[in-house]
């Protein structure tokens, strides 16, 4: 019994790991540009399918494989960080602080997307490599080294951005115009530019995260709409706007979903999940560590 709780505790995190990262991108940029980014998910989709590709063929230039994925990580953060300066400079700036036009915007943007990747990589999935090989067993429990470098790279990550943002002045920037972004352009802080860069700071967590779960998971121009949904489930459950209620989100939808794949079918788990989101709302409909 004690093995069982220990396992599904294991794998909770595995999977909370990945939710993490994108929802974190999702509350900033709800945090600082208070919009909705329906696109996120496609920053996600697009570095998965370019670590994909690029390892492909990379391996088959003669790259080993640590190499590969590294170069390939990096140019799937770097054509998101593209994507996202573009879908910013010609659409997002001109909704700043506007819900319902932010909503249809970036709403039909992920329609266009969607469009673009199937078109561009096509309807097949991929699968990646493994790139690091061989298992570790903690007090019983049996995680795969591949599982926990993504781990252990989700958290580096998570804490250098808790960090930042609580210690370096680009950080108290972004939380001063998160808080009020008038009285913080009163001050002379440039709301536009920031706006920019914790758009872009987001897509590029979207997109690291689509480069960690490429090796552990089935590769397809469409798996971004599906952590799409669970990332909003995720900060909806710990408070839109807060970077310590998407942590904790994220983590209590990976344990819901890791428990209920476990005792039940995906199906089933996936209804347990919404059920306990309505529940954890009922009681708490701004979330479990919402501001005010």
């Amino acid at each position: 019994m004690l093995q069982t709780v220990l396992q599904l505790l294991a794998t909770s995190l595995q999977i909370g790991a990945v939710y993490v990262l994108f929802s974190l991108g999702l509350t900033l940029i709800f945090s600082i540009m208070r919009v909705v980014n329906f696109a996120h998910g496609h920053f996600f989709a697009i570095s998965a399918l370019i670590v994909s590709y690029g390892v492909e063929h990379l391996v088959a230039m003669g790259f080993s494989v640590l190499p590969a994925y590294l170069l390939s990580t990096g140019a799937g953060i770097a054509v998101a960080l593209i994507l996202g300066a573009i879908v910013y400079q010609f659409g997002l700036r001109f909704f700043l602080r506007d819900m319902e036009g932010a909503f249809i915007l970036t709403m039909g943007l992920a329609l266009f997307l969607d469009g673009a990747l199937l078109g561009a990589f096509g309807g097949a999935v991929r699968s990646v490599p493994e790139i690091v090989s061989g298992d570790v067993s903690f007090f019983g429990v049996a995680v795969t080294m591949q599982r926990l470098a993504l781990c252990i790279a989700a958290v580096i990550v998570t804490v250098a951005l808790y960090w930042a943002m609580s210690a370096t002045k680009l950080g108290k920037a972004l939380r001063a115009v998160a808080a009020d972004h008038e009285a913080a352009m009163l001050q002379g802080i440039p709301y536009g530019k920031l706006a920019l860069t914790g758009f872009l700071i987001a897509a590029a967590l979207a997109a690291l995260s689509g480069a960690l779960i490429a090796p552990v998971s089935i590769v397809s121009p469409v798996m971004g709409s599906d952590y799409l949904i669970k990332g909003f489930m995720c900060v909806i459950v710990g408070g839109l706007g807060s970077v310590p209620g998407a942590i904790v989100g994220a983590l209590f939808i990976a344990l819901v979903e890791a428990v209920g794949g476990y005792y039940l079918d995906s199906s089933a788990a996936t209804v347990a999940i919404f059920v306990l989101v309505i529940v954890v709302l009922l009681i708490r409909p701004r979330g479990l560590l919402a501001h005010g």
